[in-house]
């Protein structure tokens, strides 16, 4: 992931293509292959561009070739170029095989025009997180390989140091964020750029709040009776927090997110694993004074992380049949591997894998087994909000992909705080935004 979350800033999970070519008639799945059926090449196109997952990649395939015969060519590319590359691969005649996507409103794309085959058979092995599968008319069309969850991270040895409680609130997390905003060090960290980053670190507080961007009809419902109040005081109470935030902080992406918190400048910012990653690497001796809790609201009552996923799928092409092979192989084989590749960045949707001693017996999994066991429990207990601007509404959709690509919820933070607009015509923008983005 060369960083994933980064080459998401640009235009991210973008692109929604109005056409991406004509379906390529899929093929019969057979049994195992072995060597000796006649040589054949697969095409996987990759978006996890560190050099360990692009090895593992390689590591796995090269393997497979010598076990069937199959040689797998990987392609690497940033996330930003992977639908473009995957529709061009498709209108040129030399399809991708495989492909890496961190977008479900791509999958639909794909799917509709009949691109995909469907992986149940794959997904059906093994249960599931929730709001991961993403099921089309009972049918699933990727294999996720984690969630890239967003939650917030504090630093546990000023919270000790000051007498500092968990905040379950959203006083109390303005009062620590204040607390804490001295000493050369700023009390907080969210984004509020027309970036991903702030799509996928901010919103979250919003969430507990429990906001909802649509209602059951895809009617835009950001703003009505039962929401605008709620967004309102979000906006607020984010105005307020931004008064911790170092300077620079409406440009803020991915880099500087990570950067700051583990360079000793912010006391709280929100991301997923990869920040104890970073640590480790980077500070060692900041890697067991943080802490991570999720988003709260504002009574104490709710709490939520931002949704984030990635996944694989196989395309219809002439090699159909030996990819779902490949697929079956390297999901039942590999999976492992490839996941500790990120250890704590990837967190598994497969639900065996927690108890899985192969994957536990990662260094970094052993000694971040508390923050892991954390990361486990948001998804597993059902009292933990997950949602995300591309995953709002009642199925998997288009809709909330365009409201996430024209940044309506960063420009509404940005109306708030930097224009000091009143929050609720904040919100009123918002929704008239939406109305427009997604008729």
């Amino acid at each position: 992931m060369g960083d994933k979350e980064m080459a998401r800033d640009g235009i991210n999970r973008r692109t929604l293509i109005k056409g991406a070519g004509a379906g390529l008639a899929a093929t019969t799945l057979g049994a195992p292959a072995v060597w000796g059926q006649g040589k054949k090449t697969l095409r996987f196109l990759n978006t996890e561009t560190s050099i360990d997952s692009i090895r593992a990649l390689k590591v796995a395939c090269a393997e497979y070739e010598r076990m069937t015969g199959t040689k797998i060519i990987v392609d690497s590319v940033p996330l930003d170029d992977a639908f473009t590359k995957v529709t061009t691969s498709l209108r040129g005649g030399q399809p991708y095989d495989i492909a890496t996507f961190a977008f479900i409103g791509h999958v639909l794309l794909l799917q509709a025009q009949g691109h995909l085959m469907p992986l149940t058979e794959l997904t059906n092995k093994h249960k599931w997180g929730p709001k991961i599968l993403f099921p089309i008319k009972n049918e699933v069309y990727w294999y996720p390989y984690d969630y890239n969850l967003a939650w917030i991270y504090y630093r546990k040895d000023l919270y000790e140091k000051k007498g500092l409680s968990v905040p379950k609130s959203w006083a109390e997390m303005l009062k620590n964020s204040q607390a804490l905003n001295e000493d050369g060090r700023s009390g907080s960290l969210f984004p509020i750029g027309s970036n991903g980053a702030t799509n996928w670190l901010s919103p979250g507080f919003m969430w507990a709040e429990g906001v909802k961007l649509f209602d059951d009809k895809w009617n835009v419902a950001i703003d009505n009776a039962a929401n605008a109040p709620k967004v309102a005081a979000y906006l607020d109470f984010f105005a307020d927090l931004y008064k911790t935030m170092p300077s620079g902080a409406s440009q803020a992406s991915f880099g500087e997110v990570l950067s700051n918190f583990a360079s000793d400048k912010v006391a709280h910012t929100a991301y997923a694993g990869r920040i104890i990653e970073a640590l480790e690497r980077t500070s060692p001796a900041l890697a067991t004074k943080y802490g991570i809790t999720p988003y709260m609201d504002s009574t104490g009552k709710a709490k939520a992380v931002n949704h984030g996923y990635d996944g694989w799928v196989v395309l219809k092409t002439p090699n159909s049949s030996e990819s779902m092979k490949f697929m079956k192989w390297f999901t039942e084989n590999q999976y492992i591997n490839f996941l500790h590749t990120a250890p704590l960045h990837f967190q598994p949707p497969r639900l065996d894998v927690y108890d899985d001693p192969r994957w536990r017996a990662h260094p970094l999994i052993e000694k971040h087994w508390e923050a892991v066991q954390t990361m486990k429990n948001f998804i597993v207990d059902k009292s933990v909000i997950l949602t995300s601007v591309d995953t709002e509404g009642p199925v998997p959709d288009l809709r909330p992909g365009k409201v996430f690509e024209g940044f309506v919820i960063p420009e509404m933070l940005q109306n708030r705080i930097l224009k000091n607009m009143p929050a609720a015509d904040c919100v009123k923008a918002a929704g008239d935004r939406m109305r427009k983005l997604t008729a």
